[in-house]
């Protein structure tokens, strides 16, 4: 051996690359691969102190991502949850109306009576019908209060029209089981009517009590209702007060029946038995001699429900959008560090480095930025679920009648596990390529890199 030589250079460059690839097929013990593991993330941890601005803003992008995850999950799941609260009530809900004008056989229709109640009622006929609810209407009729006047609706109610009309009061009470019996002439009316009588900035308690004449008789007004942003110019009676004074008698003449189920499950077959029994009643032989529409709110809650998944799927592509978006930028930052470190790449691999030894420190570097980013970004996307659901609240109290309803964050496990998954999944990938690229990097090329 010629004094003075490097070792290096006597071995035939082939000899060298068969050794490397030689200790890159070398079975590794448990012990001697935690040991290298260890060596590669003190490396990495090396590595990523010295550019600590660079490393802080990579990872804003993964913090930024997965935080936006959780987040827009727990936005969409208490938007439909808050969905699902306020439209259940209507899911059990049927809606009787009789038909205007002639059937479409040319049959005079009739009328929803009484005896078509109590023909509902029965409990052997109609075992799936929890609770009927009849009224009689009047869609056009003249209110007067010290000596303004406006025009407005009249519904003749009976007990649980509130409830199955999911309206709360605001000011007053709602009739008692005396007034419904009796023709106690006593209204519950709308903001609406409170606005155009009495004007809009008045407060709905302090017209308790006061005189409202509907057409022809004086009322006296003993609550307010809350607005439901359609039947707003109304006024509520009892109704047999509604049959005395205002639209009368006529037979027994009711001009809707809301009826409810006794489950969801059971919706169809409540429709099927109030078919059968209107069917008899009005001498329905064939269905297109039906003189009465029967409806439910399946096909609304079924589009809304399309409408709340399709929203929900949007907010996850958008956050799918966030994580990607930062994956990139780990990607060029990892490309970029092995720019960087050709040289001492080179210096590795030259000195007997494997392969895998090269991967593994920069798939350890990226894996670490991510799995950082991932649990700061975890943590702060469920503090911010959590500050959500406190203070949205407060700001814009829930409307227990609103159709709308307030979205308010709802956390769940599943999210942030998952974000903190991809997180660290979109390390391996952003970190895959740049790795490979550095361990396939020729000793030689990379020592002469400047």
């Amino acid at each position: 051996m010629l004094r003075g030589t490097p070792l290096p250079s006597l071995i035939p460059a082939g000899a060298r690359a068969l050794a490397a690839r030689a200790a890159d097929l070398r079975p590794v013990t448990p012990a001697a691969w935690g040991a290298q593991m260890r060596e590669a993330l003190l490396a990495a941890l090396h590595s990523l102190s010295n550019n600590r601005l660079r490393s802080v803003l990579t990872t804003v992008g993964i913090i930024a991502g997965v935080a936006s995850v959780i987040v827009l999950v727990a936005m969409g799941d208490g938007m439909t949850k808050g969905f699902n609260d306020q439209w259940s009530r209507f899911a059990t809900q049927i809606t009787i109306t009789p038909i205007t004008g002639p059937v479409a056989t040319g049959k005079a229709p009739q009328h929803l009576t009484d005896n078509d109640l109590r023909a509902l009622q029965d409990r052997e006929a109609a075992p799936d019908i929890a609770t009927l609810s009849p009224a009689v209407a009047s869609k056009s009729v003249t209110l007067t209060a010290n000596s303004q006047k406006a025009g407005g609706q009249l519904f003749g109610i009976v007990e649980n029209y509130l409830e199955l009309a999911n309206r709360h009061m605001v000011a007053g009470k709602w009739f008692t089981s005396e007034q419904m019996s009796s023709t106690t002439r006593a209204a519950v009316i709308g903001p609406q009517v409170l606005n155009q009588l009495w004007g809009p900035d008045t407060d709905p308690n302090s017209v308790i009590g006061q005189p409202l004449r509907v057409g022809h008789s004086t009322f006296k007004v003993q609550g307010v209702v809350n607005s439901d942003g359609q039947n707003d110019n109304v006024v509520m009676v009892p109704l047999t007060a509604a049959r005395a004074f205002v639209v009368g008698n006529n037979a027994g003449k009711l001009d809707v029946i809301i009826a409810k189920s006794t489950s969801t499950a059971t919706l169809k077959q409540a429709e099927a038995q109030i078919y059968a029994i209107l069917n008899e009643q009005h001498h329905v032989r064939v269905d297109t001699d039906r003189d009465y529409n029967v409806t439910d709110f399946t096909s609304i809650l079924q589009q809304q429900m399309q409408s709340i998944r399709f929203m929900s799927m949007f907010i996850l592509a958008v956050a799918a959008i966030s994580l990607f978006v930062g994956g990139v930028g780990v990607a060029n930052i990892m490309l970029v560090a092995v720019t960087e470190r050709t040289r001492e790449i080179g210096i590795r691999k030259a000195i007997g480095a494997p392969r895998r030894a090269i991967m593994r420190q920069f798939l350890s570097e990226a894996v670490m930025l991510t799995t950082l980013g991932g649990l700061v970004g975890s943590v702060f996307g469920v503090g911010l679920c959590l500050l959500g659901a406190s203070v949205i609240p407060k700001l814009w109290p829930p409307d227990p009648s609103s159709l709308t309803p307030t979205p308010v964050p709802l956390l769940s496990l599943n999210p942030v596990l998952i974000a903190f998954g991809v997180s660290v999944v979109i390390g391996l990938l952003a970190g895959g390529y740049p790795a490979y690229r550095a361990a396939r990097l020729r000793p030689i090329e990379a020592l002469r890199f400047e």
